[in-house]
């Protein structure tokens, strides 16, 4: 799991006026940027009731000063954190993806990279545990509607109908979120490295279409 390193360690003072401290007293040395990966750290380890202000100061070494610098309040810090993992797990990925030209080899790369993207799937797993919290389900509402007609737009570009590639597109996602479940939350033993890219072989097989064949001429 990766984690947040700081250099800075600020002398811990007490509860009173930590306000009023981080928004007119000394600057602060982290950034949101640094809160907001801290969050997303501890949603993948322990889920989204875990992260708070307190815990979250004493892993990055700091006052809750420098917190509230930068967030008004828990829900503030949740929703800056939510959006940036939204954007740099679909934004960043599909704009790799998307240099490659062949559609076929997109949808390839595309399963394989979605494969490999471990931290994501433990806080996509974390989230799906919280889809009853107003700022986690719009997020994920909004991303798995993204992914969907990505897929969709991918799959017509092998020369599939409107309606089979929503169908495909439907199939691939629920095969992706259904294998997080299956994994991470019932706690299933994991896949050897060999068996896990036989297993992404297989899907790769069955939800990309083969390529038609040459037709011959007689």
């Amino acid at each position: 799991m990766e984690s947040v390193s700081i250099e800075s360690h600020e002398t811990r003072s007490g509860a009173e006026g930590l306000q009023a401290a981080g928004r007119g007293g000394e600057r602060p040395r982290l950034t949101a940027g640094d809160w907001e990966q801290a969050a997303l750290d501890l949603i993948a380890e322990s889920g989204v009731g875990a992260v708070a202000i307190e815990p979250l100061a004493r892993r990055l070494g700091v006052t809750k000063g420098s917190f509230y610098w930068h967030f008004s309040n828990r829900e503030a810090l949740l929703q800056a954190a939510l959006a940036r993992w939204e954007q740099s797990d679909v934004e960043a990925l599909m704009r790799q993806v998307d240099r490659v030209a062949d559609p076929r080899a997109r949808l390839e790369l595309l399963f394989r990279r979605t494969s490999r993207e471990l931290r994501t799937h433990v806080i996509y797993a974390a989230l799906l545990k919280a889809l009853d919290h107003p700022l986690v389900q719009p997020v994920m509402q909004r991303l798995s509607q993204r992914r969907i007609s990505y897929l969709a737009v991918a799959y017509r570009a092998l020369g599939l109908s409107r309606r089979d590639a929503m169908h495909r597109a439907r199939l691939a996602y629920s095969a992706y979120v259904g294998f997080l479940q299956m994994m991470l939350q019932l706690s299933l033993p994991r896949m050897r490295p060999e068996e896990f890219e036989e297993y992404i072989d297989h899907v790769s097989a069955v939800l990309i279409p083969p390529e038609p064949p040459i037709a011959l001429n007689p």
